[in-house]
């Protein structure tokens, strides 16, 4: 299976460089900047499932896309979705499968548009990884997971050819009979972890010997009770264990969203948190909506700064 990933960044290059590792048929699409970084120093990453190196990973710039691939991976940040989808496009052909492993949903609207809903498969990560100034990547938790799955549910010859060529790389591979009730589930745990992290600019842990539990506690219910009335409430499992993680006294947890804020960076605050508040209606979120004001405010901020 040939595969094109798109980016060798923080996701993109974790993921692409353990696939490699195997022995996986990979070809990164970057700018021409990080092309000549690759070729002259190489892909690495340190993690504590191992460490890869890969001395001259294969890149591609997106004016020089040879044609189809069988399978592409877009690991893009929301805001960049719009670029994202034109660089690959040339590499989408009517049997290439594309696998977003975005945060939220509401990116599917957008890929379908432009490919169609039948070449989208439903896809998530779940993953803590930072690309350093050096271009290295670390892997920073003891998590990483990668789920795809027909956003129809079940599964098919496709999805298992994908799960195939994932599968013995070094990470955790799953095949999903229900990739979005996989993807709504992250999303919950998504929002409540960054929410909370990025509001008050502390780890979780921090937040609970603060007294802050209640307030996760909340935003939580907020959160989900959004997933409930689009018909994807957390199921009782996944609940409990999103709770159990973001109310761990002494945890380190942030989420990507705090250190993208405290390093200057964009954040997803409407592909995050605006997503939810759309789709809340008149459903009494004032835990998500704190948060989504603090996200905004930010933006707002870096914004008129800049």
């Amino acid at each position: 299976m040939k595969i094109l990933v798109l980016g060798a960044g923080a996701v993109g290059g974790y993921f692409g460089g353990r696939l490699v590792a195997a022995g996986r048929d990979v070809t990164f699409l970057v700018r021409p900047a990080r092309a000549a970084l690759l070729a002259e120093h190489g892909l690495h990453v340190r993690s504590p499932y191992g460490d890869v190196d890969v001395p001259a990973p294969a890149t591609v710039t997106a004016d020089a896309i040879p044609g189809p691939y069988d399978l592409v991976v877009l690991s893009a940040k929301s805001y960049d979705l719009d670029s994202a989808i034109d660089s690959v496009a040339p590499a989408v052909g009517p049997d290439t499968a594309v696998l977003p492993l975005l945060n939220g949903i509401r990116h599917l609207d957008a890929l379908d548009a432009r490919f169609g809903a039948g070449s989208v498969l439903g896809g998530m990560c779940l993953i803590s990884t930072v690309l350093r100034p050096d271009g290295s990547i670390d892997h920073l938790s003891d998590t990483h997971s990668l789920v795809q799955g027909e956003r129809a549910g079940g599964r098919t010859a496709r999805t298992a050819a994908v799960q195939e060529a994932l599968s013995g790389a070094g990470f955790d591979a799953r095949e999903s009979d229900d990739v979005l009730q996989d993807m709504w589930e992250k999303w919950v745990f998504l929002a409540t972890a960054a929410g909370t992290t990025a509001l008050m600019r502390a780890a979780i842990g921090d937040v609970v010997a603060a007294g802050g539990t209640p307030f996760i506690e909340q935003l939580l219910d907020d959160v989900a009770g959004v997933a409930d009335a689009q018909g994807r409430a957390p199921r009782p499992a996944a609940r409990e264990q999103i709770r159990g993680t973001l109310t761990q006294a002494g945890s380190t947890m942030t989420a990507s969203m705090l250190r993208d804020m405290e390093s200057g960076a964009r954040i997803e605050a409407d592909h995050v948190f605006g997503d939810l508040l759309a789709r809340a209606g008149d459903r009494p979120v004032e835990a998500l909506r704190t948060v989504y004001v603090a996200a905004k405010a930010y933006e707002a901020r870096r914004a008129r700064e800049s």
